[in-house]
């Protein structure tokens, strides 16, 4: 007797002392949870974008309640079916692996429960050692304790890695089948919980046999511990019966989707959060775009380059923004005619790179006599479209702009000047109000890049640099009665939580230009 009980004072003793130099069990929340994946959406709620870690996955927590009955019991029963029965650790299976350990045979039997397979993902190393073993039997059983089983099964089911990037159920759910963790049918619950044993074999995309013949081994299992009858088992297994992977799951979802839009969006939530948070933190990021609109402005560049190739004209990529004049929200945008061409250098965002703005800048020419104090211009005011040599500093020759088609045509409305895109017009107005005055009209329009003290008369034709971006937001005062919104790409965002970080619905106006000069022009 008395040596019994000093074994089991050595062993209480020992446990103590292991227990208290383990890391706490308190920690396991955060330590299996060292990331969540930010989800980028567009205007309709469908996911265009996920940030997550390089070195990590997507992962989206979701309660156990959200998770499908049919999941939870496949796990269990391939996993650790007396996971509500046993005490953290199974006796049997920890003297079993310890008996392979010892014998040094690197391919023995596991006999881990489900919450000790927990500890390893989260507090310990792989490492296949005696020591190792008994470290992660009294955490297991400290955290068995300490948290409830239900607790302990849902960080279990957020934290495993089902392949593919996808780390938890609700993200393998929508990377296998899209759709949510609650969804899942037994015949898809059933594939999905084979797979964390080894996700690179059994991955149903490239190994769709091995995928299907590990869901046997779990339908049967789940038979075996009393989950489901036989013929569940059977319905659930002819569910694929005579599929091709294609057929059954989810096509895997490219990762930049629309990468000009999601790098801006990506960049503008850095900046404001950080990008610990960004990468970390789980965001969920609603965007003002809208896929319609979008794949119409895609259709739009690759349709306007293939037009001037035909027409030989030296253009090899382009660019497009649509935005709502009434709110400032970006609906579509596309950056360059192909993002993954070098040679065009598609990479290079062209929406938001200041380029010479052309005869775009001539609304502005003339907007800006219509705001002078004194002799202002209107549509009705005529001007002589005649052959005109305009001073251009001292030493240097004069400017003489000619009409695109190389023609004079007298004395021409603002109106019909601008209807029309005249040269010549627009330069006078531009010499009537003065450069100033369009610089400053222009930075009260959103433009910040027309900074330079050298401009000369040029500038009304187009050669100031102004980005694509900035020159729509100016041109949507016009239809917005004057007033400038700032142009944005984010509508709301919010915590995986659902706590509102930031809301758009109520942009910032300025009264830009007078109601009446934005409805002349």
């Amino acid at each position: 007797g008395a040596l019994v009980l000093l074994t089991l004072g050595l062993l209480i003793v020992g446990y103590v002392r292991i227990a208290a130099i383990l890391p706490p069990p308190d920690e396991l929340v955060d330590r299996a949870n060292t990331f969540k994946t930010t989800t980028i959406y567009d205007r309709e709620g469908n996911v265009i974008y996920e940030v997550f870690p390089s070195d990590a996955g997507r992962r989206t927590l979701v309660p156990l309640a959200d998770i499908s009955p049919h999941l939870i019991n496949a796990t269990l029963a391939v996993e650790d079916p007396n996971f509500y029965r046993h005490p953290g650790v199974d006796p049997v299976g920890i003297a079993r692996a310890i008996y392979y350990i010892l014998r040094q045979d690197a391919v023995g039997p596991g006999g881990s429960t489900l919450v000790q397979q927990l500890v390893k993902l989260t507090y310990l190393s792989g490492e296949r050692s005696l020591s190792r073993k008994i470290k992660e039997a009294v955490l297991a059983i400290e955290i068995n304790r300490r948290y409830p089983k239900d607790a302990i099964l849902e960080i279990y089911l957020n934290h495993i890695f089902y392949g593919n990037l996808a780390y938890g159920i609700e993200t393998a759910a929508q990377t296998y089948f899209g759709k949510h963790a609650s969804d899942l049918t037994l015949a898809e619950a059933s594939l999905l919980a084979g797979i964390p044993q080894r996700p690179g074999d059994y991955d149903p995309y490239t190994h769709w046999e091995a995928t299907r013949n590990r869901q046997a081994d779990v339908l049967r299992l789940m038979v075996e511990h009393g989950f489901i009858t036989p013929a569940e088992a059977t319905r659930a297994w002819l569910a694929f019966a005579d599929k091709s992977p294609e057929d059954v799951l989810a096509q895997p979802r490219a990762d930049f989707r629309y990468p000009h839009f999601v790098l801006m969006v990506r960049q503008e939530l850095e900046a404001t959060y950080g990008p610990e948070v960004v990468t970390r933190g789980g965001l969920r990021v609603v965007t003002t775009l809208d896929p319609k609109l979008q794949a119409a402005a895609e259709r739009a560049v690759r349709d306007g380059i293939r037009n001037l190739a035909q027409r030989k004209a030296n253009a090899t990529d382009a660019a497009l923004v649509a935005l709502d004049p009434k709110t400032g929200e970006v609906l579509a945008l596309v950056g360059s005619a192909d993002y993954n061409n070098q040679a065009i250098g598609g990479q290079v965002n062209m929406a938001i790179t200041p380029r010479q703005t052309g005869s775009v800048i001539k609304p502005l020419d003339y907007l800006a006599t219509f705001e002078m104090p004194e002799d202002y211009w209107t549509p009705a005011t005529l001007i002589m479209d005649e052959r005109t040599e305009f001073p251009d500093g001292p030493g240097r020759p004069p400017y003489v702009p000619r009409n695109y088609d190389g023609k004079f045509h007298g004395p021409v409305s603002v109106r019909s000047a601008l209807a029309n895109s005249y040269n010549i017009p627009a330069v006078k107005a531009l010499q009537h109000a003065g450069i100033p005055a369009l610089k400053e009209l222009a930075q009260r329009l959103g433009v910040s890049t027309l900074t330079r003290d050298d401009y000369g008369l040029s500038l009304a034709l187009g050669s100031g640099e102004v980005s694509l971006l900035e020159m729509t937001n100016a041109f949507a005062a016009f239809a917005n009665g004057g007033q400038r919104l700032e142009p944005h790409l984010i509508l709301r965002v919010e915590t995986q939580d659902g706590d509102l970080l930031a809301d758009a619905s109520q942009p910032y106006k300025v009264q830009a230009i007078d109601p009446a000069h934005a409805f002349l022009i």
